[in-house]
């Protein structure tokens, strides 16, 4: 966030202990339509501004301004260096606003499309949205995308602020028109209410008192609006819900459960459940720094203390025995997405839902939101700052509700697993049925009595490298040295499994994705059998290359990078494919015009320096017998290193 010095001296923390009731409002809409304006304007009426600050406002509207002579108020908010020289918010900027009647906490968002995922962090903790339109220019997409997140995120009222009504000539057609045109458009979103107001915040229009430039209204100004509006929800009437943040040991005598509460209330001697385990206990104490609670509700942060030892652990949900959440491993959520990296079904991220992180696949996209219409839209992945609806699959079951019954249990981001950084932001809508009907058959002959039988260890051996580096050469070298010394193998190539189980795949980035995901789960299942498995892919992404190794069990994924040079491939084209990619007759050529990402910490690497096959393979075997996968076996003759 851009270190902009605070508009109000009080700081967040003491806004909030306010006594006076607090409403988190939102800014929002297209690129250049006032936001920051806006927001600037209502601290200079509410006199909120430092006579330095003022000043020094004064200052850089003469340097930045697009005013003219007068001051600029968008500057007060747009605190970026970037920022001011542009003209737009990039970042969401957070004012403190206190009237005699309200206190305010505003998040200006930005406008550009290329920061949508900033407006979406802006709107996921906001009770109400201004959603700005400009009077010149109507309803932009830009406009409508920011509405349709407005109503995802959960926010139930919005006023729509028509500004620069001034350069209209404040013309009521033009007013009457935006509104009816909204109001079309929003009527799916099931919006609680729409307040539309016209304004100048520029020249402070229907801002803080109603203007005599709009005689044809007969609304509220905005702030008498925001400062009226009634917007809480009694969330202590909810099903009891707590997630478990921190679990308080401090010495052997007190054991506590910490955390913010999300539904609902409890007070001792209630009943609880821990969702995923379905464990019951009763409330022995609820703790806080000020001394024991007779009764807690709804965003008090408590420490929690049970009348019996449960197993219970940081990311487990507490919960209401008589309504409980939904536990599932498999669910329907809307995801903003919000990576440069596009959506790819198949790929696994990481999923942070509350203080509770687990590895996920998004199993399928069931279409792309239409931001102009709201229709739904064929798809087969998503680019930043597009909604999709999908079907999500986590390693193990979660506990959660439905993102309109609970925001807090009902949200999650994902993340991508090799950059660490925020792909996306869920909001679950409901667990799949398939889910409840599908159960693990429990089985008496395990993966270890088969390995046992044939006296070795399971393992994939995964060969990775470009095409033409010999994978499938090695491989099958391997794979005969192995089988000739009595070892239990199984090849699966890349080329092979085309032909049958993966031969409805192309070769785009999202059909990569699930060609190695497949090939997975085939050699999963070889392993469970007791198997060696030599599987040859290119398996370009390092991320499902993570997610083969998470298939198996610890130790059980060798990754081998046979790391040839790209020059030296393309001499030996084997199969002619470099030279048709390279004429453009294939696309999507791995080193070509597809990126191959090469493994950061392989288990094995050979080829390079001239490493003849044989030699390769000899590697290869001689490492699997230092690591115990099979018997000592002889070394002599080709097979030396």
């Amino acid at each position: 966030m851009a270190n902009v010095a605070n508009a109000v001296p009080a700081p967040l923390a003491l806004h909030e202990k306010s006594p006076l009731p607090t409403l988190r409002l939102l800014t929002c809409g297209s690129v250049d339509d006032g936001k920051s304006t806006l927001i600037g304007r209502l601290l200079f009426e509410q006199s909120l501004i430092l006579d330095d600050q003022l000043a020094a406002l004064e200052r850089d509207s003469r340097r930045h301004g697009t005013d003219g002579d007068n001051i600029d108020f968008a500057l007060l908010v747009d605190g970026l260096e970037a920022e001011r020289e542009q003209g737009i918010t990039i970042d969401v900027a957070y004012r403190y606003v206190s009237t005699p009647r309200r206190a305010f906490i505003i998040a200006d968002t930005p406008g550009h499309e290329q920061y949508t995922r900033n407006m979406a962090t802006g709107a996921s903790g906001a009770d109400l949205a201004i959603l700005l339109v400009d009077a010149r220019k109507g309803l932009l997409t830009q406009t409508c995308r920011h509405a349709a997140i407005v109503s995802l995120t959960g926010i139930r009222h919005v006023v729509l602020a028509v500004n620069k009504i001034d350069l209209t000539g404040f013309d009521k057609a033009g007013f009457d028109k935006i509104v009816a045109d909204f109001q079309t458009f929003a009527a799916p979103l099931g919006f609680a209410s729409i307040r539309p107001i016209p304004i100048s915040a520029r020249h402070g229009d229907n801002i803080s008192a109603k203007s005599a430039n709009t005689p044809w209204y007969g609304g509220p100004a905005l702030l008498d609006y925001l400062e009226t509006i009634d917007v809480d929800e009694d969330k202590s009437g909810q099903p009891f819900r707590m997630a478990v943040q921190w679990v308080n040991r401090p010495h052997l005598d007190f054991r506590g459960l910490a955390g913010t509460i999300s539904g609902g209330s409890i007070k001792p001697g209630d009943e609880i459940v821990v969702a995923g385990s379905g464990r019951a206990s009763r409330i022995a104490r609820i703790v806080t720094a000020d001394g024991d609670l007779p009764v807690a509700s709804a965003g008090e942060a408590v420490t929690l203390t049970l009348a019996d030892e449960l197993d219970v652990a940081r990311g487990d949900l507490l919960c209401d025995p008589r309504n409980r959440p939904e536990v599932s491993d498999q669910f329907a959520a809307h995801l903003i997405w919000m990576s440069d990296e596009t959506l790819l079904p198949g790929r696994s991220y990481l999923m942070k839902s509350g203080a509770r992180t687990v590895p996920v696949t998004i199993t399928e996209l069931k279409h792309r939101l239409d931001v102009n219409t709201l229709g739904e839209l064929a798809a087969r992945s998503l680019t930043l700052n597009e909604v999709g609806f999908c079907n999500l699959a986590t390693t193990t079951p979660i506990a959660f509700d439905p993102y309109k019954n609970n925001h807090d249990t009902g949200a999650f981001i994902l993340i991508d697993r090799a950059s660490n950084a925020t792909a996306a932001a869920g909001l679950i809508s409901f667990g799949l049925r398939r889910a409840q009907n599908i159960h693990r058959q429990g089985l008496t002959i395990a993966k270890s009595d088969r390995a046992r039988l044939k006296h070795q260890k399971p393992a994939v051996l995964w060969f990775t490298g470009l095409s033409g580096s010999g994978k499938s050469t090695i491989a099958n070298l391997v794979e005969t040295r192995l089988y000739a010394h009595g070892v239990h193998t199984v090849l699966l190539d890349g080329d092979n499994v085309r032909h049958g189980l993966n031969k409805d795949l192309g070769f785009t980035a999202t059909d990569r994705v699930e060609n190695i995901r497949r090939a997975g789960e085939a050699a999963k299942l070889m392993v469970d059998a007791g198997l060696i498995v030599l599987c040859s892919f290119i398996s370009p992404f390092l991320a499902e290359r993570a997610l083969v190794r998470g298939l198996v069990e610890q130790g059980e994924f060798i990754e081998i990078f046979v790391d040839t040079p790209l020059a030296e491939c393309i001499a030996r084209d084997p199969k002619g494919l470099y030279k048709k990619a390279i004429a453009g007759e294939i696309k999507n050529f791995t080193g070509i015009d597809q990126a191959y990402e090469a493994p950061e910490t392989p288990d094995i690497i050979v080829g390079r320096e001239g490493q003849s096959a044989d030699q390769a393979a000899a590697k290869i075997v001689t490492a699997l017998i230092a690591r115990g996968f099979i018997d000592r076996m002889d070394m002599s003759d080709d097979w030396s290193i």
